[in-house]
């Protein structure tokens, strides 16, 4: 067990260092899955098919995360974390070259399918790899680095997708990544340690083959319904298969000794609340990249690059956070914060279903600077807790769990989001998105986030405490 906890004893600089180099193979997942989306009419002409049936190539990606991110965490534990961490920057980075190379629409499909297998192991083991070379008490700021690519990605894709669209070519939204993928590989090499369970126990085949099918189908019923492909027959069935499925697997894991994806984690108070509270959350996340550009565009006639450009508030609010995370989960705790810094992130994004083209644009970019400070503060805050009562034995089924959900919840908040678009230009009778359906998007979205807030108040007043360095002061008369 000595290798197991070797890293555990790290210098200040070798936790950030650890931290970013885990921080750029997320920015580049996060990038490669928000910059795609600007580029699909110049593909569809390029491979001389339709646009809608580019949405293909989207589908292939989410469906490798669905098929590997409740087995990375076996995967790292059966072969080494920083192993399988290289192997999935490897995978996403040919994967990467691949699209660039295509030249027909199914050879992108499965280049992009390659992609999300490198992509569903990449995150969860970076995670992981971060969970178990960090001490406790330096943990809140590790995630708060961590946390920047995840949330800069969706912002930063878009606009850099048009310029390269624009100026070069669709095929370096791809080729973009190979540089960044060589540097990993390096950097993972020289300075991540090898660490893996001494006995990771047995393979749950069933259970990995039931949760694919489920996972799989749902994200793409969820990614095919966004998209206004509505509920077909076709999409119908498939998620209705990804629901049997997804039953089936429920009755395997209550049986199983060690199951892919463990329900029994959320019995743990800190790791339970922070999932479903999380999740609440996320709905909101996974909504704003995508309704606020459309807005910006359809509502307010902005062009792409220009709508792209606004949304850089919320990452300079993102990166501010990272410096002031420490210090407010030490005189506040997890608990305090979680309940009304949740309750102000949301406020701010509640904010923008009242954008309109009348206000100063100096008032819209302050407030999407506060909502992504508060929004990632939040995001940074349950990222950091759920793992605080999780054994050092069960933290790669932990983050192969959460990391499952969080995706899920992303998708779900697109999902959301466009369904409540529709239904308000149905019954407005509106043809196309106007001002006043966005208004009763953003306002759906964000009363589902509110509901976070009582969920976090759950939460032991001491949880996370060794993390956080926070104390409660003892009352009067206690020792």
């Amino acid at each position: 067990m000595a290798n197991y906890y070797s890293a555990m004893t790290g210098t200040d600089r070798s936790f950030r260092t650890t931290a970013l180099i885990i921080a750029s193979a997320m920015f580049m997942e996060q990038l490669d899955s928000t910059i795609l989306a600007t580029a699909l009419p110049t593909m569809a002409r390029s491979f001389k098919v339709a646009p809608l049936y580019m949405s293909a190539g989207l589908t292939a990606y989410l469906l490798g995360l669905a098929l590997f991110i409740p087995a990375s965490g076996y995967f790292a534990d059966r072969f080494g974390a920083r192993r399988i961490f290289r192997l999935a920057i490897a995978v996403f980075t040919v994967g990467s070259i691949l699209c660039g190379q295509s030249r027909s629409l199914p050879f992108l499909v499965a280049a992009r399918l390659l992609q999300g297998i490198g992509g569903a192991m990449m995150v969860p083991v970076g995670r992981l790899v971060l969970l178990r070379t960090v001490a406790q008490e330096d943990l809140v700021s590790a995630m708060s680095w961590l946390m920047v690519p995840a949330l800069l990605g969706p912002v930063v894709g878009p606009p850099l997708g048009g310029f390269l669209v624009t100026y070069l070519s669709w095929r370096w939204i791809f080729y973009i990544n190979v540089p960044i993928g060589i540097l990993g590989l390096y950097l993972a090499t020289k300075y991540i340690d090898d660490i893996k369970e001494p006995d990771p126990g047995q393979f749950d085949l069933r259970g990995f083959l039931l949760s694919s099918i489920s996972l799989s189908g749902l994200m793409y019923g969820l990614e095919m319904t966004s998209r206004g492909g509505g509920l077909g027959r076709v999409t119908a069935g498939i998620m209705a298969l990804g629901l049997v499925a997804g039953v089936a697997y429920v009755r395997h894991a209550r049986r199983a000794p060690n199951p892919i994806i463990d329900f029994r984690l959320m019995r743990i108070p800190t790791f339970g609340i922070s999932v479903i509270g999380g999740s609440l959350t996320r709905i909101t996340g996974g909504a704003l990249p995508f309704l606020l550009p459309m807005m910006m565009q359809l509502g307010f006639g902005f062009s792409a690059a220009r709508s792209g450009l606004i949304t850089f508030s919320t990452a300079a609010g993102s990166v501010l956070m990272k410096v002031v995370t420490g210090p407010i989960l030490r005189r506040f705790g997890f608990r305090t914060t979680l309940v009304w810094n949740g309750l102000i992130a949301t406020g701010f994004l509640a904010i923008c279903a009242s954008f309109r083209p009348s206000w100063p644009m100096l008032c819209i970019n302050l407030v999407l600077l506060a909502g992504g400070f508060f929004q990632s503060l939040q995001f940074t805050a349950y990222n950091t807790v759920a793992y605080a009562e999780i054994p050092q034995l069960r933290m790669s089924s932990a983050t192969s769990f959460y990391a499952t959900f969080q995706q899920l919840m992303l998708s779900m908040g697109i999902c959301v989001s466009s369904a409540l678009l529709a239904l308000s230009m149905s019954i407005s009778g509106h043809g196309s998105p106007r001002l006043s359906d966005f208004t009763v998007a953003f306002i759906g979205v964000t009363l589902i986030s509110f509901l976070a807030s009582p969920v976090c108040a759950q939460l032991p007043r001491d949880a996370g405490a060794a993390m956080s360095g926070h104390r409660r002061e003892a009352p009067l008369g206690e020792d």
